[in-house]
């Protein structure tokens, strides 16, 4: 006897999953034009290997697709320390893509229940989730180009579908392909976006997004995006905090993600800024792991952005032994811009003795900052 699609869906939320829909494998056409159409703004993405174009057709990942199943997972479910979630983004807080321990657990439980019943699966990275999601009647698009759950975190934005495409087919559901936002919101996500990337409803510059910026970016931050990334160190949800979808749920009293809670000591700003290959690798690559040790430069530079945009003249030694123990420019540079931006008497010493022998950008960036002290 054929499985049903109910049958399914109580698999779904035995494994914990929020909600569950079905939509055919038929390309994703509108998906294909628009990567056509932007090559230059995604380019960045095929350079990595990442194959956006190929996820455009569910028949080139998996020849038998008859249809996608879309899981929907919650990644903001409990609460997590201030000291985490203002200088990283909430949906690599708790990512178990390298450890494998919680969410890969329940999808490779819902995947055996599948097989048992004689369907066959994968799980691409490619195919585009939210729009899959949204094809499977799940929830409505926001103007800050994410995806709102119907049924998940008071209808916010904090999830991730999950895509599974599978061997047999099941009847699709209804279409919800819409931006879903209220005329009342005023564009709030467009208007808060820091360094402009969000170009207009559902259309962003990928290469502008601080999340982008703080993983991907290229070389030492222009000066003009510096303040606009604020404390960011690595992702962003500005977008997500000031959108007033999400305000049900962040006024939520939820319990602290314990896993988080246990990660705090090691993500102190002054660690980050301090750590060596050794201590990344095992403390903090298999958490956030889009940059690999070989730049660990990137991570150092976004750390001494956010401790100058703290303007807390606490940071001061840590940024000057930083500097005297750094020999890559792009950190250099951003630490002496840090100083410049935190300020005051101590700061201006300080770059005043840092000064003597150094040329080229480091020199340029110590006068810049000597003006703004």
């Amino acid at each position: 006897m054929m499985i049903s699609k109910n049958d399914i869906m109580e698999k779904a939320y035995e494994c914990d999953f929020g909600d569950i829909g079905f939509t055919t494998a038929d390309p994703f056409d509108s998906q294909r034009k628009l990567l056509q159409k932007r090559q230059k703004e995604y380019e960045w993405a095929f350079k990595m290997g990442l194959d956006l174009m190929a996820g455009t057709d569910p028949q080139k990942i998996f020849s038998n697709a008859k249809t996608i199943i879309v899981l929907m997972e919650a990644y903001f479910k409990e609460a997590f320390p201030s000291s985490m979630e203002n200088y990283f983004g909430r949906c690599y807080l708790d990512d178990d893509r390298i450890m494998m321990d919680r969410l890969a657990k329940r999808i490779k439980a819902f995947r055996s229940f599948l097989k048992d019943q004689g369907i066959n699966s994968k799980v691409p990275f490619n195919l585009p989730h939210r729009l899959t999601a949204a094809r499977a009647g799940m929830g409505t698009f926001g103007k800050n180009c994410l995806f709102y759950s119907n049924r998940v975190v008071c209808q916010g934005s904090w999830v991730l579908p999950i895509t599974i495409v599978v061997d047999q087919e099941f009847s699709p559901d209804e279409p919800t392909l819409e931006v879903g936002c209220p005329d009342w919101c005023k564009s709030a996500c467009l208007t808060a976006c820091p360094t402009g990337a969000l170009k207009g409803p559902c259309k962003i510059d990928p290469t502008q997004c601080i999340s982008y910026l703080t993983y991907y970016g290229k070389g030492i931050t222009p000066l003009e995006l510096r303040e606009p990334m604020g404390l960011w160190v690595y992702g962003c949800d500005h977008c997500q905090n000031v959108c007033p979808r999400n305000a049900p749920w962040l006024a939520k009293e939820l319990p602290i993600n314990q896993k988080v809670a246990a990660m705090v000591d090691d993500f102190k700003l002054n660690k980050l800024l301090h750590m060596d290959q050794a201590y990344f690798n095992s403390r903090i690559w298999p958490h956030m792991f889009y940059t690999s040790d070989k730049d660990l430069w990137r991570w150092k530079m976004n750390v001494a952005r956010a401790m100058g945009n703290s303007c807390d003249d606490e940071y001061l030694p840590d940024l000057l032994a930083a500097f005297r123990n750094h020999d890559d420019e792009r950190v250099l540079g951003m630490m002496a811009w840090a100083i410049g931006r935190i300020g005051g008497s101590k700061a201006k010493k300080a770059l005043n003795d840092l000064l003597p022998g150094r040329d080229g950008p480091v020199r340029e960036e110590i006068l810049l900052a000597l003006e703004k002290s």
